[in-house]
Protein backbone atom coordinates (compact mmCIF):
# COMPACT_ATOMS: atom_id res chain seq x y z
CA UNK A 1 0.00 0.00 0.00
CA UNK A 2 1.28 3.33 -0.55
CA UNK A 3 1.37 6.03 1.80
CA UNK A 4 0.80 9.09 -0.01
CA UNK A 5 -2.13 10.11 -1.77
CA UNK A 6 -2.16 13.76 -3.83
CA UNK A 7 -5.51 15.11 -4.05
CA UNK A 8 -6.34 17.56 -6.98
CA UNK A 9 -9.68 19.03 -7.11
CA UNK A 10 -11.32 19.83 -10.72
CA UNK A 11 -13.11 21.85 -12.40
CA UNK A 12 -12.68 22.71 -16.24
CA UNK A 13 -8.93 21.78 -16.68
CA UNK A 14 -9.18 19.70 -19.89
CA UNK A 15 -6.29 21.41 -20.80
CA UNK A 16 -3.83 20.63 -17.57
CA UNK A 17 -5.26 17.52 -16.56
CA UNK A 18 -3.43 14.98 -18.10
CA UNK A 19 -0.59 16.40 -18.05
CA UNK A 20 -0.27 17.23 -14.20
CA UNK A 21 -1.34 13.64 -13.89
CA UNK A 22 1.44 12.44 -15.38
CA UNK A 23 3.78 14.44 -13.71
CA UNK A 24 2.49 13.55 -10.11
CA UNK A 25 2.79 9.68 -10.85
CA UNK A 26 6.14 10.05 -12.47
CA UNK A 27 7.74 11.33 -9.51
CA UNK A 28 10.70 9.13 -7.75
CA UNK A 29 8.97 9.12 -4.65
CA UNK A 30 5.79 6.73 -5.07
CA UNK A 31 2.31 8.83 -4.97
CA UNK A 32 -0.86 8.21 -5.43
CA UNK A 33 -3.06 10.21 -6.87
CA UNK A 34 -7.08 11.32 -6.20
CA UNK A 35 -9.05 13.41 -8.59
CA UNK A 36 -12.35 14.95 -7.59
CA UNK A 37 -14.09 16.20 -10.37
CA UNK A 38 -16.89 18.72 -9.80
CA UNK A 39 -19.36 17.68 -13.34
CA UNK A 40 -16.63 19.62 -15.38
CA UNK A 41 -18.65 20.70 -18.61
CA UNK A 42 -15.05 20.42 -20.47
CA UNK A 43 -15.11 16.36 -19.72
CA UNK A 44 -12.31 16.54 -17.68
CA UNK A 45 -13.52 13.13 -15.60
CA UNK A 46 -13.43 11.67 -19.35
CA UNK A 47 -9.90 11.94 -19.96
CA UNK A 48 -9.36 11.01 -15.95
CA UNK A 49 -11.13 7.68 -16.81
CA UNK A 50 -9.10 6.94 -19.78
CA UNK A 51 -6.03 7.84 -18.03
CA UNK A 52 -7.06 5.26 -15.38
CA UNK A 53 -6.49 2.51 -17.81
CA UNK A 54 -2.78 3.72 -17.87
CA UNK A 55 -2.34 3.67 -14.35
CA UNK A 56 -4.20 0.77 -12.18
CA UNK A 57 -4.55 1.08 -8.60
CA UNK A 58 -2.88 4.51 -8.69
CA UNK A 59 -4.95 7.15 -10.23
CA UNK A 60 -8.68 7.60 -8.58
CA UNK A 61 -11.84 9.48 -9.28
CA UNK A 62 -14.58 10.46 -7.54
CA UNK A 63 -17.28 12.24 -9.55
CA UNK A 64 -19.43 14.95 -7.96
CA UNK A 65 -22.74 16.28 -9.34
CA UNK A 66 -22.20 20.05 -9.60
CA UNK A 67 -19.46 23.04 -8.82
CA UNK A 68 -19.50 22.76 -4.62
CA UNK A 69 -16.04 24.77 -4.17
CA UNK A 70 -12.73 24.06 -3.21
CA UNK A 71 -13.70 23.25 -0.12
CA UNK A 72 -15.75 20.83 -0.17
CA UNK A 73 -13.82 18.72 -2.47
CA UNK A 74 -11.06 18.83 -0.34
CA UNK A 75 -12.95 17.30 2.49
CA UNK A 76 -14.60 15.24 0.45
CA UNK A 77 -10.83 13.42 -0.18
CA UNK A 78 -9.55 13.71 2.98
CA UNK A 79 -12.29 11.69 4.07
CA UNK A 80 -11.98 8.90 1.07
CA UNK A 81 -8.52 8.91 1.85
CA UNK A 82 -9.30 8.23 5.74
CA UNK A 83 -10.93 5.52 4.63
CA UNK A 84 -7.95 4.09 3.55
CA UNK A 85 -4.49 3.15 5.23
CA UNK A 86 -2.54 6.63 3.53
CA UNK A 87 -0.83 7.97 6.68
CA UNK A 88 0.09 11.19 4.03
CA UNK A 89 -2.49 13.11 2.50
CA UNK A 90 -1.52 16.28 0.03
CA UNK A 91 -3.78 18.89 -1.97
CA UNK A 92 -2.49 20.52 -4.67
CA UNK A 93 -3.74 22.04 -8.15
CA UNK A 94 -3.98 21.11 -11.08
CA UNK A 95 -2.73 24.24 -13.04
CA UNK A 96 0.98 23.43 -12.41
CA UNK A 97 0.83 26.94 -10.15
CA UNK A 98 2.33 23.84 -7.98
CA UNK A 99 5.50 22.15 -8.86
CA UNK A 100 4.93 18.30 -8.95
CA UNK A 101 8.57 17.93 -8.15
CA UNK A 102 7.99 19.81 -4.50
CA UNK A 103 5.88 17.27 -3.81
CA UNK A 104 8.76 14.86 -2.51
CA UNK A 105 9.94 18.39 -0.32
CA UNK A 106 6.76 18.39 1.57
CA UNK A 107 6.70 14.53 2.21
CA UNK A 108 10.22 14.65 3.75
CA UNK A 109 8.93 17.64 6.10
CA UNK A 110 6.31 15.59 7.14
CA UNK A 111 8.01 11.96 7.16
CA UNK A 112 11.33 12.59 7.93
CA UNK A 113 11.36 16.21 9.85
CA UNK A 114 8.88 16.09 12.33
CA UNK A 115 6.21 18.19 10.71
CA UNK A 116 2.24 17.40 11.20
CA UNK A 117 1.57 19.65 8.14
CA UNK A 118 3.65 21.33 5.77
CA UNK A 119 3.10 23.75 4.10
CA UNK A 120 4.46 24.70 0.22
CA UNK A 121 5.08 28.27 0.89
CA UNK A 122 5.62 31.71 -1.80
CA UNK A 123 6.31 33.70 1.50
CA UNK A 124 9.05 31.82 3.82
CA UNK A 125 11.99 32.94 1.99
CA UNK A 126 11.08 36.64 0.16
CA UNK A 127 8.06 36.26 -2.35
CA UNK A 128 8.41 33.65 -4.40
CA UNK A 129 5.71 34.07 -6.98
CA UNK A 130 6.16 33.79 -10.99
CA UNK A 131 3.89 35.59 -13.43
CA UNK A 132 1.50 37.29 -11.05
CA UNK A 133 0.41 41.22 -11.81
CA UNK A 134 1.93 43.06 -9.17
CA UNK A 135 -1.36 43.97 -7.85
CA UNK A 136 -2.80 40.19 -6.91
CA UNK A 137 0.76 39.47 -5.47
CA UNK A 138 0.61 42.63 -2.97
CA UNK A 139 -3.17 41.16 -2.12
CA UNK A 140 -2.16 37.63 -1.35
CA UNK A 141 1.12 38.67 0.85
CA UNK A 142 -1.00 40.82 2.77
CA UNK A 143 -3.89 38.77 3.25
CA UNK A 144 -1.14 36.19 4.43
CA UNK A 145 0.28 39.27 7.31
CA UNK A 146 -3.87 40.22 8.20
CA UNK A 147 -4.28 36.37 8.79
CA UNK A 148 -0.99 36.33 11.04
CA UNK A 149 -1.87 39.54 12.76
CA UNK A 150 -5.15 38.47 13.21
CA UNK A 151 -5.08 34.35 14.55
CA UNK A 152 -1.24 34.49 15.97
CA UNK A 153 -0.57 32.03 13.38
CA UNK A 154 3.43 32.73 13.00
CA UNK A 155 2.99 31.15 9.26
CA UNK A 156 4.01 33.52 6.59
CA UNK A 157 1.48 32.25 3.71
CA UNK A 158 -2.17 31.14 5.30
CA UNK A 159 -3.72 30.73 1.98
CA UNK A 160 -1.42 28.10 0.78
CA UNK A 161 -3.04 25.28 -0.94
CA UNK A 162 0.24 23.28 -1.57
CA UNK A 163 0.63 20.89 1.66
CA UNK A 164 0.79 17.83 3.49
CA UNK A 165 -0.95 16.27 6.60
CA UNK A 166 0.02 13.57 8.50
CA UNK A 167 -2.93 11.70 8.88
CA UNK A 168 -3.19 12.10 12.49
CA UNK A 169 -4.33 15.78 11.77
CA UNK A 170 -7.35 15.10 9.77
CA UNK A 171 -8.25 12.61 11.79
CA UNK A 172 -8.32 14.93 14.70
CA UNK A 173 -10.22 17.49 12.97
CA UNK A 174 -13.87 17.24 12.95
CA UNK A 175 -14.18 17.64 8.95
CA UNK A 176 -17.72 17.77 9.26
CA UNK A 177 -17.18 21.24 11.27
CA UNK A 178 -15.00 22.83 8.12
CA UNK A 179 -17.19 26.03 7.59
CA UNK A 180 -15.52 27.61 4.28
CA UNK A 181 -15.30 26.63 1.15
CA UNK A 182 -13.00 28.64 -0.76
CA UNK A 183 -9.83 30.46 -0.32
CA UNK A 184 -11.03 30.58 3.34
CA UNK A 185 -10.81 27.05 3.66
CA UNK A 186 -7.17 27.03 3.82
CA UNK A 187 -6.97 29.37 6.23
CA UNK A 188 -9.58 27.47 8.62
CA UNK A 189 -7.61 23.97 7.67
CA UNK A 190 -4.34 25.75 9.16
CA UNK A 191 -6.12 27.50 12.24
CA UNK A 192 -7.57 24.03 13.28
CA UNK A 193 -4.12 22.54 12.84
CA UNK A 194 -2.98 24.99 14.98
CA UNK A 195 -5.30 25.41 17.54
CA UNK A 196 -4.87 21.14 17.92
CA UNK A 197 -1.15 22.79 18.70
CA UNK A 198 0.42 20.22 15.62
CA UNK A 199 3.71 21.46 14.47
CA UNK A 200 4.15 22.75 11.25
CA UNK A 201 6.45 23.63 9.02
CA UNK A 202 6.80 26.01 5.80
CA UNK A 203 8.94 24.58 2.95
CA UNK A 204 9.69 27.04 0.54
CA UNK A 205 8.52 26.75 -3.33
CA UNK A 206 8.64 29.16 -6.09
CA UNK A 207 4.99 29.32 -7.43
CA UNK A 208 4.22 29.88 -11.05
CA UNK A 209 0.51 31.16 -12.11
CA UNK A 210 -1.38 28.97 -14.83
CA UNK A 211 -0.83 29.60 -18.63
CA UNK A 212 -3.66 27.16 -19.61
CA UNK A 213 -6.98 27.27 -18.40
CA UNK A 214 -8.84 29.82 -16.35
CA UNK A 215 -8.63 31.23 -12.70
CA UNK A 216 -11.71 30.42 -10.61
CA UNK A 217 -10.73 33.13 -8.12
CA UNK A 218 -13.88 35.44 -7.73
CA UNK A 219 -14.74 38.70 -5.49
CA UNK A 220 -16.95 36.24 -3.28
CA UNK A 221 -13.77 33.86 -2.18
CA UNK A 222 -11.93 37.20 -1.12
CA UNK A 223 -14.69 38.20 0.89
CA UNK A 224 -15.28 35.24 2.14
CA UNK A 225 -11.35 35.07 3.24
CA UNK A 226 -11.38 38.60 4.84
CA UNK A 227 -14.31 38.23 7.25
CA UNK A 228 -13.64 34.20 7.89
CA UNK A 229 -10.67 34.99 9.11
CA UNK A 230 -12.29 37.53 12.20
CA UNK A 231 -15.25 34.51 12.47
CA UNK A 232 -12.75 32.04 13.35
CA UNK A 233 -10.99 33.90 15.86
CA UNK A 234 -13.91 35.27 17.54
CA UNK A 235 -15.08 31.14 17.34
CA UNK A 236 -11.56 30.28 19.30
CA UNK A 237 -12.06 32.81 21.64
CA UNK A 238 -15.70 31.63 22.61
CA UNK A 239 -14.58 28.12 22.58
CA UNK A 240 -16.76 27.16 19.76
CA UNK A 241 -14.43 26.72 17.10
Amino acid sequence: MNDSIVIIPTYNEIENIESIVRAVLSQHKSFHLLIIDDNSPDHTAKKVIALQEEYPGKLFLEQRTKKSGLGTAYVHGFKWALERDYQFIFEMDADFSHNPNDLEKLYDACHFGGADLAIGSRYVKGVNVVNWPLSRVLMSYFASVYVKFITGMKIHDATAGFVCYKREVLEKINLNKIKFVGYAFQIEMKYRTYCAKFQITEVPIIFTDRTKGVSKMSNAIIKEAILGVISLRLRKLVNSL
